[in-house]
């Protein structure tokens, strides 16, 4: 493997923003499709890929998302083309059969291991929604991920009667450079890493 170009790597990691502020252009099914396409992809435990998405595009969708949302975040998601949950399936497991074959005598031990089986998928879809992020920079959208909101209200919401959880949203599409503030730091390898 080698490495890819400097232009997208800058693109992907280190020109990238956090966006709260969205130009009024939409964001397609089709490019909603691509980026699943691309994240999909990414590594997961046993392959089991827990993540299940809702991509919240209509007014309707929108305006029974609001009130799960914290005030901060309110505006910044009612700017957004599109805003997704992202969610894990709590049974992701009961699809070993498909997913890892290979792996079938694990099944029991996921069915017998509640923290070990919430553990895992909670973590796994947070991989995955950290490569549907990736996947968006890369299609040349922007994001905006935030935690800043009702959990329980959002199950309520959208995934009564479902075995899906959120994790976290995350705001895409075009994002209002004017709405950035100066980048803020990040710690150096010394403060954040350890090599042993």
């Amino acid at each position: 493997m080698t490495a890819i170009p400097d232009e997208a790597i800058q693109q992907l990691f280190s020109e990238a923003r956090t966006y709260a502020g969205w130009l009024p252009e939409g964001v397609g099914d089709e490019t909603l499709n691509a980026m699943y396409d691309l994240m999909k992809w990414g590594p997961t435990s046993a392959n089991l890929t827990p993540a299940r998405i809702v991509f919240v595009k209509s007014p309707e969708a929108k305006a029974k998302l609001i009130p799960c949302l914290m005030p901060l975040n309110v505006e910044k998601v009612k700017a957004a083309p599109v805003t997704a949950i992202i969610a894990h399936d709590e049974e992701y497991y009961e699809l070993i059969p498909k997913l890892f074959p290979q792996g079938m005598g694990y099944l029991e031990h996921f069915r017998s291991n509640k923290e070990f089986r919430e553990t895992t998928g909670l973590r796994n879809s947070s991989i995955q929604g950290a490569y549907l992020i990736l996947a968006a920079r890369a299609l040349g959208l922007d994001c905006g991920p935030m935690s800043g909101f009702d959990n329980n209200k959002v199950d309520e919401v959208f995934f009564a009667g479902t075995k899906w959880k959120s994790n976290f949203i995350c705001n895409f599409g075009h994002g209002d450079k004017e709405s950035l503030h100066p980048r803020l730091p990040r710690l150096t390898f010394e403060e954040a890493c350890r090599i042993v």
